[in-house]
């Protein structure tokens, strides 16, 4: 089987949650004896170098970077608001990537084009009008669900207005592609269900991330312990709002209770005030060489999200390598979880105190949630089984 897949930022390196879960596709699907080809918007917030790209992921995927500026322009982001056009997806249309997709289509014939988020998807009517393949909608989460929720909690006036613009105009766009494509791929059985009560009649499967497991060994290193982390692209608005959450409504109170505590907060694209926090025993660390390494270090994980959608990769990453966590309800959205025996859910300031005590006072309750959690990853969330389902759901629609 010959797959284009194209990505709305690039697979390689692999270092946040798209790029994890869209490489995890593309080495799952070569594992399997498929060709594959990559096409990906290379930006400004996501930018990489194809001399950085080793020679064998460079052979093996063909990956093309196409660059598109998707800075937000104050002018277009104005404009943006008499169209009813979504200034989201909007970004996303480039003539060189146009270009680019419309030869690749010419040259070659692909039995599937797989499209890596719905801000690929305005490149559906060339695929359509220049190939016979079956095209494929890879949801990784409900789009405007994230910025309804952002909205939501978003206590400024006019930039709440503003979200509330834009969740609408980028709702209407994604409930009216869906049934433009040959068929969905959702990651969660909840994101499938949303989009077929919407009116999505086309076939679907959920199609959760997953990890290889035989190169995702526990580290058994001695973790410092107590100690809270946190980890996550920080040019993710949710992250940044859920770490300013924390940091304001919880761990004063904690500190207080264990003043000897730390907290560390990881991840790439620190904002200028995360960077600049000057709060006893917080440590920020910033982007880590190897997060599977910082996550082994380290005891307790917290998830303090209150919007997004989708699925956390870093959840899964962080139960592969046993780590106790404590999320919220939304963090831990689309996980198979059992509250309680493989992860700690908290929705409000008192949970997340409560359950993070719990912790802290006892090493083997954080040793029981980690081991109950690499056991779940190992049994739902193993990526071979996940490629051979999404191979049969190729079969399914016709390829």
């Amino acid at each position: 089987m010959k797959i284009l897949v194209l990505c709305n930022k690039s697979p390689y390196p692999p270092k946040e949650g798209g790029p994890i879960a869209m490489n995890m596709i593309i080495e799952g699907l070569i594992g399997a004896g498929h060709e594959v080809k990559v096409l990906a918007v290379n930006s400004n917030k996501y930018y990489i170098k194809r001399s950085d790209i080793p020679a064998d992921y460079l052979r093996k995927t063909g990956i093309e970077l196409i660059d598109v500026d998707l800075r937000v322009k104050p002018a277009g982001a104005f404009f943006n608001l008499f169209t009813g056009k979504s200034y989201h997806v909007e970004r996303f249309r480039s003539f060189n990537f146009r270009k680019r997709l419309i030869e690749l289509l010419q040259q070659e014939n692909f039995d599937v084009v797989q499209f890596e988020m719905l801000y690929t998807s305005p490149y559906l009517g060339e695929v359509r009008k220049y190939s016979k393949a079956k095209a494929v909608l890879r949801a990784h989460n409900i789009e405007h669900l994230i910025w309804d929720r952002i909205a939501e909690i978003t206590a400024n006036p006019f930039r709440k207005w503003y979200l509330q613009h834009l969740a609408k105009t980028l709702k209407r766009y994604e409930l009216s592609i869906l049934n433009k494509f040959d068929g969905i791929a959702a990651i969660t059985e909840k994101d499938m269900n949303f989009f077929r009560k919407a009116g999505c009649r086309v076939p679907m499967t959920n199609l959760p991330f997953g990890i290889r497991i035989d190169i995702n060994e526990p580290f058994r290193e001695e973790a410092e312990f107590p100690s809270l982390f946190s980890i996550g692209a920080m040019n993710w608005i949710p992250n940044q709002e859920g770490i300013r959450w924390f940091l304001q409504n919880v761990w004063n109170d904690l500190h207080q209770q264990h003043p000897d505590l730390k907290f560390y907060i990881a991840g790439r694209e620190m904002p200028e005030w995360i960077l600049n926090i000057d709060i006893p025993n917080v440590v920020v660390v910033g982007e880590v060489p190897d997060a599977k390494q910082f996550m082994a270090s380290k005891s307790i994980m917290v998830v303090p999200l209150f919007s997004g959608s989708g699925i956390r990769i870093k959840i899964i990453e962080g139960m592969a390598s046993e780590r106790a966590i404590v999320s919220t309800s939304i963090g831990a959205e689309g996980i198979e979880y059992t509250h309680g025996e493989n992860i700690l859910i908290a929705n409000s300031a008192c949970e997340f105190y409560e359950m993070l005590s719990s912790c802290i006072r006892n090493k083997d309750l954080c040793m029981t949630l980690g081991k109950n959690a690499r056991n779940l990853i190992v049994t739902r969330y193993n990526c071979d089984v996940i490629i051979q389902k999404l191979l049969r759901f190729y079969q399914k629609i016709g390829v």
